[in-house]
């Protein structure tokens, strides 16, 4: 049993990290930070697309991650 969910932990975090990096940035750097950056930051703008689909599996990923270390810990040997 031990085994089977680090193997699933390993598949999830790298799937994890794919989708981390194919994410677009939400700032355009330290200019945006000073100039544009309050605007993303409370505009109501809503991610549509490929970014929404993007932050749901982030999501989901990140859950089944933590789910998996914490049960990596409980079934350990």
């Amino acid at each position: 049993m031990h085994t089977f969910i680090v193997i699933l932990l390993v598949i999830v975090s790298i799937g994890l990290i794919g989708v981390v990096l194919l994410q677009s940035g939400k700032s355009a750097g330290l200019s945006g930070a000073i100039s544009g950056g309050a605007e993303s930051l409370f505009g109501k703008q809503k991610a549509r697309g490929i970014d929404l689909i993007l932050h749901r599996i982030t999501v989901v990923l990140s859950v089944l991650f933590f789910i998996l270390a914490l049960a990596v810990t409980y079934f350990k040997i």
